[in-house]
C-alpha cells in the first residue's frame, strides 16, 4: 500500500471491528447471565431455534452448527455437553448417516430461548447502532 495512510486507516477500521465485538460480546454475556446462559450458549440456541422443523425438534448435525459457530470443534463439542446437561438440547444419532450427532432444542431450551432474545435482541440494536 502506498504511503498515503490507507493502510493505517485500514488497521485502525480492523482494530476498531475488533473492539465492538469485544465490547459486544461483553455485554451479552452480561446480559444473557441472569438466563442463564452466554453469547456461545445463546448463538447456538438461536441457531437450533431456526432449524427448518416448525418446532425445531429436528435439530441440526453438530458439523452444520459447526459451519455457523466461531468455536473449534473441540469447543463446540464440550458447549453441547454442557447445554445437554443443562436440559436445553438433545442429542441423538443422524437417521441418515449413524456416524453423525444431531442436536436439537428441548423444551426447555425453546423456553430459555424464547425468554433470553429480547434480550440478546436488545444488546444488538443498543450496541451496533453507534
Amino acid at each position: 500500500m502506498a504511503g498515503d495512510g490507507s493502510e493505517e486507516a485500514l488497521v485502525a477500521r480492523w482494530r476498531d471491528m475488533l473492539a465492538l465485538h469485544a465490547r459486544t460480546q461483553c455485554e451479552l454475556d452480561r446480559a444473557l447471565h441472569r438466563h442463564g446462559l452466554c453469547g456461545s450458549d445463546f448463538e447456538v440456541l438461536d441457531i437450533l431455534a431456526a432449524s427448518p422443523d416448525a418446532d425445531g425438534s429436528c435439530g441440526y448435525r453438530v458439523q452444520q452448527i459447526s459451519d455457523r459457530v466461531h468455536l473449534s470443534q473441540s469447543a463446540l463439542s464440550r458447549l453441547v455437553a454442557r447445554l445437554e446437561r443443562d436440559g436445553l438440547v438433545e442429542r441423538s444419532l443422524c437417521p441418515e448417516d449413524r456416524r453423525g450427532v444431531r442436536v436439537a432444542l428441548t423444551p426447555e431450551g425453546r423456553a430459555r430461548y424464547g425468554a433470553a432474545l429480547p434480550v440478546q435482541r436488545a444488546v444488538l440494536s443498543r450496541m451496533l447502532a453507534r
